[in-house]
């Protein structure tokens, strides 16, 4: 039987999933708001990858590029 491993709760990646979460869910209020595809996936995506990321490292460099997406990737 596979054993299932703990998320790892600490304060960093606790933050982390909250700062990029909240970036995430304007994101994807905006992009509905305005009918925009791109920031409304960019934010679900955001809002999401804290889940699957345990790495402190990987979850604040996948933040702050998803983040830096929203600006390059712009209308």
């Amino acid at each position: 039987m596979p054993t299932m491993m703990m998320p790892n709760l600490g304060a960093a990646n606790l933050l982390a999933g909250l700062i990029f979460g909240s970036i995430g869910f304007v994101g994807f209020v905006y992009g509905k708001r305005m009918l925009l595809w791109k920031p409304m996936f960019l934010g679900f995506a955001l809002m999401i990858y804290p889940y699957f990321v345990g790495n402190t490292i990987a979850l604040f460099v996948v933040g702050i590029v998803g983040t830096g997406m929203f600006f390059l990737l712009r209308d």
